[in-house]
Order: C-alpha cells, then structure tokens, then sequence
C-alpha cells in the first residue's frame, strides 16, 4: 500500500482499540519460560495448534534443557517426542539444524536481534519476531496465518506476501503498538474472526471493519 492517510490510520487503531478491549488478557498462547523453549514451540507449531504443541512440549522441554541437548538428541528419539505434531521428520532436521547453529555461532544462548536470529537454520522472520516480541521486547509483528488473513479483512493490506503485509502494519501503527497487534490479531482470529465464518456479530471492532472477507 502505499503511505496510510491520516484517516486510515485512526481506522486502525480504533481497530486495534476494539480488540483491546475485548481481549484484555490476549498472550502468546505458546507455553514456554526462556527464549530457547520459545523458538523450539514455534518450529513445532507450524501446521499444528498451539494446544497440541503445548500438551508435547510439557515433557519435552523437561528432556532437552539446552540447545546442545537439541543438537546432540538422538534423531529417532526426538522424532518420537513430537510426532503428534504432524511433520515430525522435518520438525527433527529443523531443531536439530538451528540448535547446531545456536552452540556453534552464539555459544548455546539464542540471540537477541533478528539479524542473529535470521542467521539459524531454519528461522524466518516470523518465527524470529515470535521471539522479539515475546521474549526480548523488541518491537516486531509477527505475520503468521491470521495476521495475513485478518490484515486483508481489516483493511490494513493488500498483500498476501508475508514480507510485504508486515511493511504495511509497521507504516500502518506506531512501533509502540507492533507487540500488541502481534498478540491480539491471533487471538482474536482463534475466537471470533474465523477463516470460514467470522462472528462479526460479536466483534469488538466491528463498527471500524471494512470487513473485507
């Protein structure tokens, strides 16, 4: 898009006003207690829920409290610990390839900043975000699944690129609000504004949505 209008601006945070509101309490919904766990639920959490991934990694992270017990871990073993959330095979490589990288290139610690953060196997800048914004607070929007398809319905973007939609939000509100909308879109998406049948009905930002669906 190109730069917002003063007028589309205010539309957005009177959006983002809403879903305060009705969201109060609205968190990352990944279990997790340090930066390493973190990054280790979000690889599990592609193409699976976060209940499933949480109900998984409440043993896990209990075997494996290090990236070198990750890296080190017997591949079948950890296959076996997350199976249930589907892709395990790859999930495998991914952790395993990432907490490599994390002992040889940051000393066991997982790093701070998204261009470290970028330079580990298999983190993208959403998963890396997940992590700025979560666990070091650093200001970022994490663009996964409901954020692309809420943004569009919003009005916030035209884009379906996931690049391009976070340059639109980071134009759209201030840097102060990044976090928040990371946190509140995703909630919001996993209890009223559904892919298939949005409630609008019951949407604290109804009156300000163009609802483009």
């Amino acid at each position: 898009m190109n730069s917002p209008t003063p007028a589309e601006r205010r539309r957005a945070l009177a959006i983002l006003d809403g879903l305060k509101r009705q969201h109060p309490d609205a968190h990352c919904e990944l279990d997790f207690s340090n930066a390493l766990e973190l990054l280790i639920a979000t690889i599990l959490a592609a193409q699976c829920t976060d209940k499933r991934v949480n109900e998984v990694t409440r043993s896990l992270f209990a075997r494996y409290r290090s990236a070198a017990d990750y890296a080190g871990a017997d591949p079948t073993e950890l296959q076996d610990a997350i199976r249930s959330t589907g892709f395990f095979r790859n999930k495998t490589k991914s952790i395993q390839k990432c907490c490599t990288s994390i002992v040889e290139q940051f000393g066991g610690e997982v790093p701070g900043t998204m261009n470290e953060l970028l330079q580990l196997a298999g983190v993208g800048r959403k998963s890396a975000n997940v992590l700025l914004v979560n666990v070091y607070s650093v200001p970022g929007i994490v663009v996964d699944t409901h954020m692309l398809r809420i943004a569009r319905r919003m009005g916030f973007t035209e884009h379906t690129d996931a690049v391009r939609v976070e340059r639109d939000l980071m134009r759209l509100f201030p840097e102060g609000e990044w976090a928040a909308l990371s946190r509140l879109i995703p909630w919001h998406g996993r209890r009223v504004c559904s892919a298939r049948k949005p409630d609008c009905d019951h949407c604290g930002a109804a009156t300000h949505c163009p609802k483009r669906i």
